[in-house]
C-alpha cells in the first residue's frame, strides 16, 4: 500500500501506486449482476448456449468496470481525507473480454492531484488485467474529489 497526504498526493503523478491481487469471476457474481442490471443478455447468463456458440459465458464489461473500487481498495491511502466523491470517469475502454472462471486484478496509476470545490481532484487510471492474457480487459480514467 501506498501511504501519502492528501497536500502530497499530487507529488505522486505519474507514478504506479499498486497492484492489487487476483479475484476469481465466477458464474454466480455474473448473474447477480445480471439480476441487479436487468442485462440478461445469453452470453452473460446461459451457460449451455454461450458455451456452445462462444466457448463460455463472459462477466458484464460494466462489472468489469463496477469491480474497480473494489480491487483498488487499499492500493493507496490518503491521510488527511474526511470523505471522497466520485466524480465520473474518462476515457473507458472495455478491450477484452472476461471469461467466466477467469481471474482479474486491478492496476493502480495516479495521474495528478489538483483543487477542486474546496477539495482535491484525484485522477487515477485504473488497469484491470486479466491472468495469462496479453491485452487487459479495461482501462479506465476514475476521478474522485477527497475532502480534509
Amino acid at each position: 500500500m501506498t501511504t501519502v497526504s492528501l497536500d502530497r498526493l499530487h507529488e505522486l503523478a505519474g507514478r504506479e501506486v499498486g497492484v492489487s491481487g487476483w479475484l476469481e469471476i465466477d458464474q454466480k457474481r455474473v448473474d447477480l449482476f445480471a439480476e441487479a442490471t436487468g442485462d440478461h443478455q445469453w452470453i452473460h447468463v446461459d451457460v449451455a448456449r454461450a458455451t456452445r456458440e462462444i466457448g463460455g459465458p463472459i462477466a458484464h464489461g460494466y462489472l468489469t468496470l463496477s469491480l474497480i473500487p473494489f480491487l483498488s481498495e487499499g492500493l493507496l491511502q490518503v491521510e488527511g481525507v474526511s470523505r471522497g466523491i466520485n466524480y465520473g470517469a474518462d476515457k473507458v475502454r472495455l478491450v477484452n473480454m472476461v471469461r467466466v472462471g477467469a481471474r482479474v486484478r486491478v492496476r493502480q496509476k495516479l495521474l495528478g492531484a489538483e483543487p477542486k470545490a474546496g477539495g482535491v481532484l484525484m485522477r487515477s487510471e485504473y488497469t484491470v488485467e486479466i491472468e495469462g492474457e496479453p491485452k487487459p480487459a479495461c482501462v479506465a480514467e476514475a476521478l474522485v474529489v477527497l475532502y480534509a
